[in-house]
């Protein structure tokens, strides 16, 4: 499975924190950032916008890099994405990602 898929079965070559990641570009950081903070009710300030990918090499905003549960599973249970696991379709963990987008859990049901 691609890289760029994140565990819950996110497209993370689709995200725009990559996006601004890989081409150094601010702008797009802070857009980001305030999108993100109204959305989750939380301060996300423009330099925490730095990620290339939930499963890539690299640096990962703080929430995906320490802070994501679903991540958090699916590496302490050794699984590359939650496709993995035979517990998924009742998880309410990855739930949270699957109830809103459906594209993401059925990049994991292709597995």
């Amino acid at each position: 499975m691609d890289e760029l898929i994140a565990c819950c079965g996110l497209d993370c070559s689709a995200c725009q924190a990559r996006e601004a990641t890989l081409n150094d570009d601010n702008a797009l950081r802070q857009k980001v950032a305030k999108e993100w903070s109204e959305l989750n009710g939380v301060t996300i300030t423009a330099d925490m916008i730095n990620c290339v990918g939930c499963r890539a090499k690299g640096v990962k905003t703080p929430f995906c890099e320490s802070l994501c549960q679903i991540r958090i599973c699916a590496l302490s249970k050794g699984f590359t994405t939650c496709g993995d696991c035979q517990s998924m379709e009742g998880c309410a963990v990855v739930c949270q990602v699957h109830s809103t987008n459906g594209e993401a859990k059925a990049r994991l049901q292709k597995k």
